[in-house]
């Protein structure tokens, strides 16, 4: 049968939120969690779950057919175990995990991504706005809790490209870092880490700072990574010859991108390098299928706000008064955008 007489691509997307929600329930039971390194039957690890028997053996190997736990032997002798993936970054107790963003998708953004045509329809936000409710960002902000909840859910998320652009970045010729968006300083520490020389500033709303002095005390760093606050909307930058935003341009509309852009030319010397790390959509707009869908996932948070390509950040830039600039893959569909005055 040719591609063009195969329905199964069509059926396989059409149903992708079956698969998304069996993960994302998984998630939010802490399955991979109360596995841990264990292996249990089904019975038993239904029973840790409070689960009803009618579906624990289509869950569970349901999440075996896909790939997110392995299974040993058949029927009700079977044990059920962590994959080497899930356990590294599903697993609460280990340092990667990365279920924090998960958790969200699950409870916030499956349920707003239904309104996706009305989106597409109205250009207006699909979230807690739509309902008459505080937005996101004005609700994280009231409660330290949920906040450091969130930037924590963040950070397990960032932390590989992070890495990556630590690891591949030559930041020899730099003594200074400034990072903006800098949630728990995470990209700060990891510079600081892997280039002892350089000094680090982590830059972010007021409310954040107790976070991310936290964060950086428990990574020993405080003697090599700042803590500033402002309002990147509001204030000038702090000078370095390094700026960073980490998944920060992609949650503005133009106006302010451009805004943004400005006051990290404003804030580098001559020879200084901006440095957005972003899911940015390949230049064709062909490719990357999850930069794309993040845009509108932008669309449904925010209304004006969207994903961009290395073209249109270089065009942006250009206007600022940068000289050049280059892209950086890092990991999966996340790539670093940089800039040089």
């Amino acid at each position: 049968m040719s591609d063009a007489e195969d329905p199964s691509r069509i059926l396989e997307v059409g149903f992708g939120f079956w698969g998304s929600k069996v993960l994302l329930t998984a998630v939010e039971l802490e399955l991979f969690t109360v596995l841990g390194d264990e292996a249990m039957t089904g019975v038993a690890l239904g029973k840790a779950l409070n689960l009803h028997p009618r579906g624990i053996w289509d869950f569970f190997d349901a999440l075996v057919a896909l790939g997110f736990l392995n299974r040993e032997g058949a029927g009700a002798a079977a044990v059920y175990s962590n994959t080497a993936q899930t356990s590294r970054f599903l697993d609460k107790n280990k340092g990667e995990y990365i279920g924090g963003i998960l958790e969200m998708a699950g409870q916030r953004l499956f349920r707003f991504w239904s309104d996706l045509g009305p989106a597409l329809k109205s250009g207006r936000p699909q979230n807690e706005i739509k309902h008459s409710q505080k937005p996101m960002f004005e609700v994280l902000y009231e409660d330290l809790s949920r906040l450091e909840q969130f930037m924590g859910a963040m950070r397990g998320i960032s932390r590989v490209n992070f890495q990556a652009l630590a690891q591949k970045f030559d930041f020899s010729r730099y003594s200074t870092l400034c990072d903006v968006g800098g949630a728990t300083g995470l990209l700060s520490s990891l510079v600081a880490i892997q280039d002892p020389h350089i000094k680090c500033t982590s830059f972010d709303l007021p409310a954040v700072e107790p976070i991310a002095r936290k964060w950086i005390e428990q990574a020993g760093l405080t003697d090599r990574v700042e803590v500033a606050s402002g309002d990147f909307l509001k204030n000038p930058l702090p000078k370095a010859d390094v700026i960073t935003m980490g998944m920060i341009l992609h949650d503005w509309n133009l106006d302010k991108k451009k805004h943004l852009i400005k006051l990290a030319y404003e804030a580098l010397p001559e020879g200084g390098v901006f440095i957005v790390i972003e899911n940015l959509i390949d230049d064709e707009r062909r490719t990357n299928a999850f930069g794309l869908m993040m845009s509108l996932n932008m669309l449904i948070e925010f209304g004006d706000a969207f994903d961009f390509t290395g073209a249109d950040f270089w065009e942006w830039c250009r206007e600022a008064g940068f000289k050049r600039y280059e892209i950086m893959h890092l990991e999966g569909p996340c790539s670093a955008a940089i800039a040089y005055k």
